[in-house]
């Protein structure tokens, strides 16, 4: 036989649990995120001194099979590109030359990286890199 005062006491501790579930859900963990959000919200992240812009005239500069590499083209056509685009009537936006806004999409082509990626190598926001 059962004891009538168990069911009282399930009740008890199913009413604690939810009481606790609630405080978690509605009053502590948004205030934990608040918090987290704030402390990294001050914190600068694009740091690298090497800029998207630097990077991009480095390869320019650098030996003649690394913008391959990294761009999926040699020099000679990654500048008729950028000289096609100019034609096109396209031109240097949002602080980004025209030549690393190429070079963004030809790397992302390249590699596959995702726009947080891309956006970590050129050292910018993502919202820059995926206009």
């Amino acid at each position: 036989m059962s004891d009538p005062d168990d069911g009282r006491i399930y009740d008890v501790i199913h009413d604690a649990q939810q009481s606790i579930a609630h405080l978690l859900g509605s009053v502590i963990i948004p205030f934990m995120v608040s918090m987290l959000k704030s402390h990294f919200a001050n914190i600068p992240y694009h740091t690298s001194v090497l800029t998207g812009q630097a990077w991009v005239l480095e390869l320019l500069n650098g030996h003649p099979e690394r913008i391959c590499t990294e761009l999926g083209v040699h020099k000679h056509v990654f500048l008729a590109l950028v000289q096609e685009l100019c034609g096109l009537g396209m031109k240097d936006e949002r602080n980004l030359l025209l030549e690393e806004q190429l070079a963004i999409f030809l790397y992302t082509c390249v590699t596959g990286l995702s726009i947080r990626h891309v956006g970590e190598r050129f050292q910018h926001a993502n919202g820059t890199i995926a206009w």
